[in-house]
């Protein structure tokens, strides 16, 4: 390779990196973070005997979680989430009553929602290349779509005219599910649901930061070609072409469409690349509501609030007890709501003390009103 195409190379790879960030976004995500890091504290505990777990058994899952530091210090930050207790030398750790009553609120959601898990499981087969996917894979995204743990033996039984577990090779590892029935009604897209209801011709809407010219152009040019729903049959399309392209994005939209939060891992998404026919590299991020997400997410506010003021005083009573003259307790509480959330995400948050703050937060991460 020539050295000018080396540097050719290099300086795209670096134009994509140095894209200006927006720091509401930024934020945004640092703070979906937590919440998703705290869910998976909760589902840990909730498996653990008598739903109770040792503080050194949620150090040693820190590393999967990507968490560095203390477990015991992170606990604390959110006391009205995570109740920890000394016990025989040891300190464990359980939900809080407050928690358990979401966590009962969440089951009894689920029991509610079998119609919905039954038209998900259907919309997921009928994008498929052969209206079938892998147990194994669909295992590892099930909490993604909603569906419960038991979805296996307490949906498929329960609707035969609609699926089927198939083993075409007679390997355990490739058990499938399989559609039997295809609906031209669940065969329409949630970008079409939106734009019908709206009295328009079916497109994107978009929520970049103002500052990302480029991306905004090229998300006109992209959105001026008409829609190509996900369903359709993709026989006329050739693979790289602009309409390939367009029906793939609507194809990861509304595979984005069908999960709780609006958003999946890409590494995860990209396990099912045969299944839906996708390209090999693949880039996208939604964040929408899940059932009690802004529940959760207040709750470990208020417990990180807590932990915030009572931190501030009880270094207050130290300085005082030194001769130290303290600053203003509004500044103080401040600075030390920002050390926290630093500690917690490694960059600066912003003030998480402010309610309009974090009202703008939650409309933000949790309207469920976005397309």
């Amino acid at each position: 390779m020539s050295r000018a195409l080396y540097y050719l190379r290099f300086s795209r790879n670096m134009s994509l990196w140095s894209m200006k960030k927006d720091p509401d976004l930024e934020s945004a995500l640092s703070r979906n973070r937590r919440w998703i890091v705290n869910n998976q504290i909760k589902n840990i505990i909730l498996r653990c005997p008598n739903q109770v777990a040792s503080v050194k058994l949620l150090q040693k899952k820190f590393k999967t979680l990507d968490l560095q530091g203390k477990a015991l210090n992170w606990l604390k930050k959110y006391p009205c989430c995570f109740d920890v207790y000394l016990e025989n030398d040891e300190l464990y750790c359980q939900l809080t009553k407050r928690m358990m009553f979401l966590v009962e609120e969440e089951e009894s959601v689920k029991d509610m929602q079998e119609g919905v898990y039954v038209e998900r499981l259907a919309k997921l087969l009928m994008l498929s290349v052969n209206q079938r996917l892998s147990v194994l894979k669909l295992n590892v995204l099930r909490r993604n779509f909603g569906l419960p743990d038991d979805y296996i033996i307490r949906i498929i039984p329960k609707f035969p005219e609609l699926f089927r577990v198939v083993n075409y090779s007679g390997r355990r590892s490739s058990m499938e599910i399989e559609l039997l029935s295809w609906n031209p009604k669940l065969a329409i897209s949630a970008i079409e649901t939106s734009s019908e209801r709206q009295g328009m011709v079916p497109s994107y809407s978009c929520s970049l930061p103002s500052s990302w010219v480029k991306s905004w152009e090229r998300f006109h040019e992209f959105n001026s070609t008409p829609y190509i729903s996900p369903y359709s049959d993709t026989g006329g399309l050739v693979e790289g072409s602009k309409e390939m392209d367009k029906r793939t994005v609507g194809l990861v939209h509304e595979i984005l469409s069908l999960t709780l939060w609006k958003k999946i891992s890409i590494i995860k998404l990209g396990h099912f690349k045969r299944e839906f026919c996708l390209p090999e590299k693949l880039n996208g991020l939604l964040l929408k509501h899940p059932v009690v997400k802004d529940k959760f997410g207040e709750l470990m506010q208020e417990g990180l609030h807590e932990y915030n003021r009572r931190h501030y005083f009880q270094n207050l009573e130290k300085n005082r007890k030194k001769g130290i003259i303290p600053v203003k307790p509004e500044k103080r509480i401040e600075k030390i709501s920002e050390m926290t959330e630093q500690n917690d995400q490694g960059g600066d948050l912003g003030g998480i003390l402010d309610p309009e703050e974090r009202k703008r937060f939650y409309r933000v991460l949790f309207d469920d009103t976005c397309p």
